[in-house]
């Protein structure tokens, strides 16, 4: 086996990435790390690691000399698009290097997704649904009995502690570029609201539910995500969510059968900050079905996805748990499942009337191929979570078999539909494939 050299960036407000470090050391790698804030430095108990305080616009020529003078073979990340990471994809591209990310699993709650180049519009994932089912045909059943369930207060907990270390203790990383676009202290104080009505928001939203189920009362959902979401940011046409809120309220109106309700539906973990209640409210009156349009901040989304005519979303994973249900999808951003023969290709105002069911058969391939090529079991909370998670990221790192199998295109297939959708995506520039694991000495491929 030859020894490869991973570095390690950013990874989730836990010490999962220092424990998954551990393990590939155990196994005869060897370890760089870069601290850029003090939640960084405090989820990395392992000495040795450096700490960038230079400014974000000389990250890049530091990334590269570190690359160059260590022999890299690998940079390693949470969160493709984050402004740290993804400046290292393009340092990794142009050094021929390996670029892998990862982020909570797409089959939640106890998967990790893994991939190698990037996610969403940036995912090497195959979109083509005949190559889908052809690599998907004779690999086994991924497990999906939930080992490593967890609390949201759990990952709650774990961020504020990151965020709220990192912003005081910024003094010791004064020029870090933060993702957030909220003052960590008025987005945390928001949550007390929540906090506090957590249980009767949870009766009065599934009462809502009953009610419009009950009667027999034709309804479409839009799940919302969190403002802050840098999926959100990268991955779709909309500069804030009410950009996509006002679309799908517009479309809505115009063009759902008469007597359809629209339930909206707020992310679990919403702060409360943007007060989506009183937006919706004003958006459906200017649009004239304020009595159609039904706002509800919790309830039980496994009824809302059994019970809808179909599911509008950005590019939320409700998507997926929607096309498991059989329920159909429209994505306003870029989402890995959105493939056809799954998802609606027709535009927004076309959904309405006659939205497509998903394919089930190709909803099992797809589900079969991420679970054996792009899923890994495991979570970044709990301990026996992080120790399945760790093991089985190790695993395929060190065999060289993350996308595998096949579940690799040379140039991201969700490039094309990003640009014409608005978003600011790189150039995809020339198939390529990384190096099996041989340093770059020279410096970037010219």
């Amino acid at each position: 086996m030859t020894a490869r050299c991973f570095l390690f960036l950013q990874g989730p407000p836990s010490f999962f990435s220092a424990e998954l470090a551990s393990e590939l050391v155990r196994r005869g790698h060897r370890i760089l790390r870069v601290n850029l804030c003090t939640g960084d430095r405090l989820f990395w108990p392992r000495l040795g690691a450096l700490n960038y305080r230079g400014r974000f616009e000389d990250w890049e020529e530091y990334l590269n000399d570190l690359v160059r003078r260590e022999g890299v073979t690998d940079i390693l990340y949470y969160a493709d698009r984050l402004p740290y990471h993804a400046v290292a994809a393009d340092v990794a591209r142009a050094f021929k290097i390996n670029a892998i990310t990862y982020e909570f699993g797409y089959l939640r709650p106890d998967w990790i997704t893994l991939e190698r180049g990037g996610m969403s519009a940036y995912s090497h994932f195959p979109q083509d649904p005949d190559v889908i089912r052809a690599l998907a045909r004779d690999l086994p059943e991924p497990d999906m009995a939930v080992h490593y369930a967890f609390a949201h207060q759990i990952e709650a907990a774990y961020e504020v502690f990151y965020n709220l270390s990192s912003y005081f203790g910024r003094l010791l990383y004064p020029f870090y570029k933060s993702d957030r676009i909220y003052n960590p202290l008025v987005e945390y104080v928001s949550h007390i609201p929540r906090l506090l009505s957590g249980g009767f928001h949870q009766r009065q939203s599934n009462a809502a539910i009953d009610a419009l189920v009950g009667s027999e009362t034709p309804f479409y959902l839009f799940p919302l995500q969190i403002q802050s979401d840098y999926q959100l940011r990268e991955n779709s046409p909309f500069a804030h969510q009410n950009q996509a809120i006002e679309l799908t309220i517009k479309s809505f109106a115009e063009n759902a059968p008469e007597g359809a309700h629209l339930v909206i539906k707020q992310h679990p973990l919403d702060s409360g900050y943007e007060g989506w209640k009183g937006t919706i409210k004003a958006i459906a009156q200017r649009h004239g079905v304020a009595r159609r349009v039904v706002f509800i901040k919790a309830g039980d989304l496994g009824k809302l996805l059994g019970n809808a005519l179909g599911t509008v979303l950005i590019n939320s994973t409700v998507g997926v748990h929607a096309l498991r249900h059989g329920c159909p999808v429209k994505v306003l951003g870029i989402a890995t499942y959105d493939i056809e023969g799954l998802t609606c290709q027709r535009p927004l105002d076309q959904f309405w009337q006659s939205p497509p069911k998903p394919d089930a058969d190709l909803c099992n391939d797809l589900v079969r191929l991420w679970g054996n090529s792009i899923q890994v079991k495991g979570n970044f909370y709990t301990r026996a979570g992080r120790k399945a998670g760790v093991q089985n990221l190790a695993e395929r790192l060190c065999a060289g078999t993350v996308n595998e199998p096949g579940a690799f295109v040379p140039v991201p297939p969700r490039l094309a539909r990003a640009r014409m959708l608005g978003i600011g995506v790189a150039a995809p520039g020339e198939a390529w494939s990384p190096s099996s694991g041989v340093a770059a000495a020279g410096g970037p491929a010219e």
